[in-house]
């Protein structure tokens, strides 16, 4: 998300290229005779000879095959490959363009969405792709029980569609029906305005029907917190896309090959390696020597060093935030002179300058500049010691406190890339008023995610979230919605504010209610918006260009490649 690695979601009609230019580079390192015969191939639909093997390093293992059941950024960039929905995105942006849906019509209520499909098109267990299969896969999700309805794997469906079929009251979806082959109607039963965008996310992509019934795709045992994945989940996923799965080596690397039966561009990529490299300096080291052609989250300092030896650096435009959470459970925090000093006390160009990308901006609220509803009026705190230690004294801590500071350890996010760095700065800065912090490191995954969005048992925090489509509701919906233990507060009026926005189709309408949201939530203040990071790629020489995407929708078949 996210919080969770999310990413996020989806893309192209036949051909593209998107990228930079090549660049010469000096000779690689000779290649390990294991890394040797894991890249041997050619083929190009170019016509040119290319190693066709690409391996790109993975920060960790997926969560799940099985993308109904994920939400993290290593999962979702699997099944793009795999797997498409009936939405994608433009090319280099978060905003929805046809897919497996040609097109769509919506009712003038909102609520009535008919689908005219793809034709000609099969999963890759030749299953056809029809409006059985999309309303197969929609009832598949309405259907969740139990632990699958849990926000630790039908994360996306509980945040978004909100309630099942055990749970009607509450649900966002209907029904679906197909009419013929190509045309499908799904129904809501409350408006959605973001329901056409939030489709181009990898857990609503469509999966063969018969492969999740032959693998038992919604076998899920264990518990919400422990859940133990299905059959499908760990070995047998079947979707329209490019590549198909071989094989997931648990620890070493995920493996998939050509759809030879993909209904669009097949592309020069005929193999690829997703190899899993936890330390972000083995990663870039691996690229050095040749390993591999590509990684994801470039750490600031090693862009100039990669490209000074001849590699090629990406950016991703800035479609996520980085924020610093305050936990109201706090006594402290609780205060709102408190949470105002702490946001007087930051200087946020400084933390920009000296922590993140190159390309990051800024951040005034919780949202992007690109999506609807920002607002340039917003409530604002620059950098202000002295006012900071006045509403300290006027908060009855004329001598500052102590607070502990969560933060995550061996980890990279987009919208964090250096968290340990990050926290460093912010903690020399709140210094400066008074403000002393106990550090509290935790690994990322479980144990970051589960103290930090479970439990009260926190203080200051860093967390943030990369978009998974152009909706404002996929920002402050996701983070202020409804009360959470992150933020330790419960306002009914925003929550509600948020709810009447999420149900308004009419843009024009819309956009002053958000505009509203965003400046009431920099008034309330529950966290500081920081920064919109601009997450950056490197790749070897021999990549001419890659698809890159805000939400990470870059599926390999759109790679273009020179050797």
């Amino acid at each position: 998300m996210s919080a969770t690695p999310r990413p996020g979601r989806r893309r192209r009609p036949r051909t593209r290229a998107v990228g930079a230019t090549a660049v010469l580079v000096a000779s690689a390192l000779a290649l390990s005779g294991c890394v040797q015969s894991q890249r041997t191939g050619s083929g190009s639909s170019s016509g040119g000879s290319v190693n066709s093997t690409f391996v790109f390093a993975a920060s960790s293992d997926p969560k799940t095959l099985d993308p109904a059941f994920a939400s993290d950024g290593e999962s979702f960039r699997v099944s793009r490959q795999v797997f498409e929905g009936l939405v994608g995105t433009k090319p280099g942006t978060a905003d929805p363009a046809p897919l497996l849906a040609e097109s769509w019509k919506t009712s003038a209520d909102g609520l009535s969405h008919t689908f005219t499909l793809k034709k000609d098109v099969t999963f890759q267990d030749g299953t056809p792709f029809n409006a059985a299969a999309v309303c197969a896969n929609f009832d598949r999700w309405y259907n969740f029980k139990g632990i699958q309805q849990s926000e630790n794997l039908a994360y996306y469906y509980t945040s978004l569609f909100k309630g099942y079929k055990d749970k009607p009251e509450n649900a966002v979806y209907k029904s679906c029906t197909a009419s013929g082959d190509t045309e499908a109607t799904v129904t809501l039963a409350k408006p959605f305005a973001g329901f056409i965008a939030s489709l181009s996310l990898p857990a609503f992509a469509m999966q063969s029907p018969t492969a999740m019934q032959k693998y038992n795709a919604d076998a899920v045992a264990g518990t919400a917190d422990s859940p133990q994945l299905s059959e499908y989940a760990k070995g047998n996923p079947v979707g329209t896309g490019p590549y198909k799965f071989d094989k997931w080596d648990v620890g070493q690397q995920v493996q998939l090959s050509s759809n030879e039966n993909y209904w669009g561009d097949k592309g020069q990529v005929k193999k690829i390696i997703f190899r899993v490299i936890d330390d972000p300096n083995a990663r870039r080291q691996a690229l050095e020597s040749g390993s591999i052609d590509g990684y994801d989250l470039v750490a600031p300092a090693d862009t100039q060093s990669l490209k000074d030896k001849g590699m090629k650096v990406l950016q991703r435009d800035p479609f996520d935030i980085l924020y610093l959470g305050f936990n109201q459970a706090k006594k402290q925090l609780k205060d709102l002179r408190v949470r105002q000093a702490i946001a007087y006390a930051i200087d946020k160009e400084a933390l920009v300058k000296q922590t993140l990308p190159e390309g990051t901006k800024v951040a005034t609220q919780f949202v992007p500049e690109s999506v609807n509803g920002y607002n340039p009026n917003v409530t604002s705190y620059p950098t202000d010691k002295a006012k900071a230690k006045q509403l300290l004294k006027e908060a009855g801590y004329p001598n500052g406190f102590t607070i502990d500071f969560n933060y995550p350890t061996n980890v990279s996010r987009p919208y964090m890339p250096t968290p340990e760095q990050t926290f460093t700065n912010l903690s020399a800065q709140l210094a400066e008023v008074g403000i002393k912090v106990n550090p509290k490191p935790l690994k990322w995954s479980p144990d970051y995610l589960d103290k930090i969005q479970g439990t009260a048992d926190h203080g200051l925090h860093l967390l943030g979230w990369t978009g998974d489509y152009n909706d404002t509701d996929n920002f402050v919906g996701v983070f202020f919605g409804r009360q959470k233990p992150e933020f330790g507060f419960n306002n009914p009026s925003l929550f509600d504010a948020l709810t009447k926005a999420r149900g308004v189709s009419k843009l024009e309408e819309q956009t002053p209610l958000y505009e509203k949201i965003n400046d009431d939530i920099m008034k309330y203040l529950p966290g500081i918006p920081l920064a919109n990071p601009a997450p950056s790629l490197g790749f070897a020489s021999r990549v001419e260009s890659y698809p890159v995407s805000p939400v990470n929708d870059e599926v390999f078949n759109e790679i273009k490649l020179t050797s």
